[in-house]
Parts: structure tokens; C-alpha cells; sequence
């Protein structure tokens, strides 16, 4: 189970801000070997709780730059007086996690648990929490971690008008399993323990002024003996919490008062006041990063300046979209349009929305007769095979797909990450992809089997340009209206150039992927791309789009989400986790700027949207890693701990 713990300081406390400090690395050390896949930590200072927690090891959080950051800024609302007690209380709690619900790389789901008023950790397992939230519908369920729906029920019982104890105990009454907790509120300044197998041990240094609790009584006993505090105040005594029973302790004079489950009377009622405490997660500083004043891209983005209006040159130097019309369309189509129903066109499609989209224009209201293409590579989903046939089926459109050697070219991509991971550059990551990029090739010995001159990519729309990837390769982009092949010589070269040198920089590239990868560069920017793309003539909008493919074909969309972009291909979730992980910003935010741009879309509307579009898709990682064939949590894990760009 995991290691949770705790400590008080209350104001006129023998303790200074050293002191404290080591307690809190003290305890995190001798709670480590409950749980070592997550660490966090709540620190309740002034009028402020700020919080912080990694998905690494205590020991690796507690070296960790960013944890000493955390710290320090915390450090200002420790004060002294002459005398070298505490001006003020302050407080603290640690948890050392061992996963059991709600995978440790969703950085909700580790604690401190953080709800509208309860800022805590748990200790244990809840087996029934599917129950709990099936039967109180009037609570909103954001994690996949059990604990969450306990923090959520305490939350409810007293906004009801309950005393904090008597919440406490209607909540433990209604779960099964094992939970020990210890947490703050944000309106009452206490700490407060419960649970309900007695895996809380506390301790009083009534002469210090100061409180303590830990996971097991071997924990604080060695706090006593080696901590900072402890050795001030040897021969207190360790108290078990027994099972059934809580405790509040106040901040002000940290005097723990003990209850009952079945007897929630307190001498002293809990008073709540309304956000009496500030809460602040520190986990991460994205809130903190500066971003466009008009669009939503971060100071992160590759060549971005602000002006004195915080308005970025994106935004400055962007011209609306102007497609060339459906006129210059037809005159093209009208060229090679068969009279006799037979083939005349090949279309490129990946079962995604714009494809979907395209091959009905096309067939439809164009009143064209492709083929349509499908290059599978182990990366087309199974959203999009099936959307595939749905369109192909009721258009009555042949469908030819050339299959890659699909165990080969995962295998390349699981060797690539890996090499990746030894030398993490954001410039490298479309080389996870580069094993699509024979698709351009068959294409063009398609047109040659078939005779068919015309070939349309339903591609084309400038909203989806996504120039921080050659960016991040120190490349900035010309205008090449979302067709690589457009790409300048001095790009190509600059490219290529950028690419061999980390070649050479991490010689694990050079793996049975090599051949590929060049092949995949040639066929992308330097073999001729002659092909005609839709968007460059008819204007894209989204919401036609997706009202024609979900209520004229009933086109599947992903579960749970809105978002109909991007679900047509399985690596994309995971190399927007790596560029929001470390970026800050994703294809989404990209997206959301060109939509703002364009004025199809708000500021305020682009914010709320990417709060979903940027949440990991668990599922979606989980079934790109077992079909590439590494471990999930191993590779977010180094992910997440590669140095931030914010």
C-alpha cells in the first residue's frame, strides 16, 4: 500500500524553515518503500496551499531541480521572530504511491488528490467506487483513481451542512475496501485523519508545538530518532489511530482531537469558511507560460516574438485562407471524367474525417468515379478501417489498400522511440512516422497499374499546418500550402542536414529502420508531387463535414470524445503527449490558433476545447504501445521527465 505522512507546525512552533523542510524529506525517505511509482506533496503556508507531484520515485523527486523550486518558492511564507519560533503555522503532507487505479502517468491521478475543497492523499483501495459514482449522479467524476470519489463524497456531505466529522463518517459508511486519508480543506484551517483499518500512527510534540502522522509506527518511531524534530523531543509517544476512528487537528495550536465513525461528535465544531486557503498546483508551470494574446501559442513555439500586445507574429503575419474555388476544381476534374462510369480518378484515403469527406464530394457532388487508396502501415486505426468500408460500401467505391510489413514497420517505430528516449529531441519525432511516408510511393505506382493520371488528396487545408515540427529542427518553414514536397532547397537541405546530425549524435538511429526512414524522406520531399489537393480549391468546414459523415453514413467517431480529428491514425495521441509533455502545446493548440485566425472559433471557445483535446487518451496510448509492443508506463514515465521548455 502506499506511504502517506504529515506534519504541523503551529504558529509560536519550535520550528524554523530547515527544519521543516528536512522533516518533509525525512519522512518522504523512510515512507519510500510503500510506494515508489508517483510522489506529491501539499504544503499549507499563509493563506496558501500550493501543490506539487511527479511520476517518479520520491528519491528522484526529492533531487529533482523542479522539486527544489518548489520549495524554495514556498520558502517565503516561513516566518520567524526573534526568538525563532514560527510567525505563522504551516503544514504539510507527503505521499510515496503504489498503483493499484488510474495509471500514474495521468498526473491527476497521483496525489494529493485536489477536489472543489479537499486537497488530500489516500492510503489504500476502494472496491466499490464504480458503485458509489453510479449512485450519486450529483458529483463529477475527473479521474480514473479511486480515491477520488472519497475526496468528492466528504466534499458533498459537508456542503450539505454536515460537521467535517460527521462527513467523514457518512463517507467511510459507504465504502468498501481499505482507506486511510489524510488531507486540508480549503475553507478550515486543519488537518484532518481517518480510517478504517488503522494504518495511521501520529504523534504530539506537545512542547514543540508540533503534530505528525505516518503509515506505520516503525516510520515515525525512526522519525523521532533520526529527524530534525524528532531529536528535539525523544521519548514521545507513537499513537495507532484505531480502525473507525478519525482526527482533526488545527493548524492553530495542532491539538489533535479524536472521534469515532459511529460517534462523530468533536468537542470544537468545525468551522468552514468560504476559500479561506488559496490552492495552487504547482505540478507543472503551464499556467505560467506566456501565450499569445489573440491565438493560444506558448513562447515554447519555435520562432515565435510577441509584440508589445502580447499578439505573436503568427498571428501578425497570417492571410485567410482564399481556396481557389470549385470552378478551378471542375476544370480539372472535367479533364478527366469518364463518360462510361469506369474509374478516373485515384483518392487518397486513410479512413480520417477530411478523406472521408473528400471521397463523398468527389463521388457525390462532383460526380467523379475513383478508386480510392489506402496504404496500411500498423498505424491505421480500427476507427478508421471501418469508416473506410462504411464509405466505400454505400459509395459503391473500389477500395485498393497496399499493405507494409506491418510487424516490421512497428518494430521500427518501438526501435526509434527507444533511441529517441537516449537523446530526447523534439526535432527527431516524426521519425516515428517516417514509416507512412511510402504511402506517396504506391500512390505513384498506383497511378501507373491503373492508368489514371488524376490523383486527389483530400488534404490541403492550411488550419492543420503544423511548422513547429521542422521548427523544433531548426527549420522555419516557406509557404508550401501543407505539401512537403513545396518545401524550399534550403529547407530540404537544412533538414537533412539537421537529421544526419543527430545521426550521428545518437548512433542508436542507425538501427534496421535506416533504409526505411531514407526512402521515406525521399518519397516525401524530394520525389515530384504532382498530385491535386482539395482543399487548396473547395473551403473546409468542420462542422458540414462531420454532420455529413456521422448523419449520412453514420461515421464512427472515438469514444467518449467530441474531437474528430486525428482518430484515423494511432500515433498521434502518443506524439502529442510528448509535445504537450514538454512543449507545452500540441498539433491541438496549432489547430485552435489557424480556427481562431480564421474567425471560426473564439479565444475563450480555442481555451475549453484543448482542456480536451490535450488530455492524455489513455486508451488510445495503451493499444498504439501493445500493437508497437513496448511498455506504456516505462516510456511515458522517461517522457514525463525529460527537462520542460517552460
Amino acid at each position: 500500500m502506499c506511504g502517506i505522512f504529515g506534519i504541523i507546525a503551529n504558529k509560536g512552533a519550535s520550528c524554523d524553515k530547515t527544519a521543516f523542510h528536512q522533516s518533509i524529506i525525512e519522512l518522504f525517505k523512510l515512507s519510500e518503500p510503500r510506494g515508489r511509482e508517483a510522489s506529491g506533496l501539499v504544503i499549507a503556508a499563509s493563506d496558501e496551499v500550493h501543490v506539487f507531484k511527479r511520476p517518479i520515485a520520491p528519491s528522484s523527486m526529492l533531487r529533482s531541480a523542479d522539486f527544489k523550486s518548489f520549495v524554495k518558492a514556498s520558502e517565503a511564507a516561513y516566518q520567524v521572530d526573534d526568538n525563532g519560533l514560527a510567525s505563522e503555522a504551516y503544514a504539510a503532507i507527503g505521499h510515496c504511491r503504489l498503483v493499484y487505479n488510474g495509471t500514474e502517468t495521468v498526473v491527476g491521478n497521483n496525489q494529493p488528490i485536489i477536489t472543489d475543497q479537499s486537497i488530500g492523499v489516500h492510503n489504500g483501495l476502494i472496491t466499490n467506487d464504480r458503485e458509489l459514482w453510479d449512485q450519486h449522479l450529483d458529483i463529477d467524476r475527473s479521474l480514473d483513481t479511486d480515491s477520488e470519489v472519497i475526496y468528492r463524497l466528504i466534499d458533498k456531505y459537508v456542503e450539505s451542512g454536515d460537521d467535517l466529522s460527521q462527513a467523514i463518517s457518512q463517507t467511510f459508511a459507504k465504502l468498501t475496501g481499505t482507506a486511510s486519508l489524510g488531507f486540508f480543506r480549503n475553507d478550515a484551517r486543519l488537518m484532518a485523519l481517518a480510517t478504517n483499518n488503522g494504518s495511521i500512527y501520529s504523534a504530539h510534540f506537545e512542547e514543540l508545538g508540533i503534530f505528525a502522522f505516518a503509515s506505520e509506527k516503525f516510520i515515525l518511531e525512526s522519525f523521532i530518532e533520526k529527524g530534525p524534530i524528532g531529536r528535539k523531543s525523544r521519548g514521545t509517544e507513537v499513537n495507532q489511530l484505531v480502525v473507525d476512528s478519525g482526527m482533526i487537528i488545527p493548524f492553530d495550536d495542532a491539538v489533535p482531537q479524536t472521534f469515532k465513525f459511529d460517534h462523530p461528535v468533536m468537542a470544537t465544531a468545525t468551522v468552514f469558511s468560504k476559500s479561506l486557503l488559496s490552492v495552487k498546483d504547482m505540478t507543472d508551470h503551464l499556467a505560467d507560460v506566456q501565450r499569445c494574446t489573440k491565438c493560444v501559442l506558448p513562447n515554447t513555439y519555435p520562432y515565435i516574438e510577441f509584440d508589445q500586445d502580447g499578439i505573436c507574429n503568427y498571428c501578425r503575419d497570417y492571410k485567410t485562407q482564399k481556396p481557389e474555388g470549385r470552378d478551378a476544381l471542375e476544370e480539372i476534374l472535367a479533364k478527366h471524367r469518364s463518360k462510361d462510369g469506369s474509374p478516373d480518378c485515384i483518392v487518397a484515403f486513410s479512413g480520417g474525417r477530411d478523406s472521408s469527406y473528400g471521397l463523398h464530394l468527389i463521388k457525390n457532388e462532383m460526380g467523379m468515379n475513383p478508386i480510392a487508396f489506402t496504404y496500411d502501415w500498423g498505424m491505421v486505426t480500427d476507427i478508421a478501417r471501418r469508416n473506410s468500408a462504411r464509405m466505400c460500401g454505400q459509395l459503391g467505391v473500389e477500395h485498393i489498400l497496399r499493405a507494409a510489413d506491418i510487424p516490421a514497420k512497428r518494430r521500427y517505430i518501438r526501435k526509434n522511440i527507444h533511441a529517441w528516449l537516449a537523446r530526447p529531441k523534439l526535432g527527431m519525432i516524426p521519425i516515428f512516422m517516417a514509416g507512412d511516408k511510402m504511402f506517396f510511393h504506391y500512390l505513384r505506382e498506383l497511378r501507373k497499374e491503373t492508368g489514371l493520371d488524376l490523383v486527389l488528396f483530400c488534404g490541403g487545408n492550411l488550419l492543420e499546418r503544423t511548422d513547429f515540427k521542422a521548427g523544433f529542427a531548426g527549420v522555419k518553414e516557406n509557404e508550401h500550402g501543407n505539401r512537403l514536397f513545396g518545401l524550399s532547397l534550403a529547407n530540404k537541405i537544412g533538414l537533412f542536414s539537421w537529421y544526419a546530425s543527430q545521426y550521428l549524435l545518437n548512433p542508436r538511429y542507425f538501427n534496421e529502420s535506416f533504409i526505411d526512414t531514407m526512402w521515406a524522406y525521399f518519397s516525401t520531399f524530394i520525389a515530384k508531387d504532382d498530385f491535386t489537393y482539395l482543399y487548396h480549391y473547395l473551403p473546409w468546414d468542420e462542422e458540414e463535414i462531420n454532420k455529413t459523415l456521422i448523419g449520412e453514413y453514420g461515421w464512427e467517431t472515438a469514444a467518449n470524445r467530441d474531437n474528430t480529428w486525428r482518430i484515423g491514425d494511432g500515433y498521434t495521441s502518443f506524439i502529442n503527449y510528448i509535445y504537450h509533455t514538454v512543449a507545452g502545446f500540441s498539433e491541438y493548440d496549432t489547430f485552435r490558433s489557424n480556427q481562431i485566425r480564421e474567425g471560426l472559433i473564439t479565444r475563450e471557445q480555442a481555451v475549453l476545447l484543448l482542456e480536451e483535446d490535450n488530455a492524455p487518451k489513455m486508451d488510445v496510448l495503451y493499444d498504439f504501445a501493445k500493437h508497437t509492443g513496448f511498455n506504456l508506463e516505462e516510456v511515458l514515465t522517461r517522457i514525463n521527465s525529460i527537462e520542460k521548455l517552460y
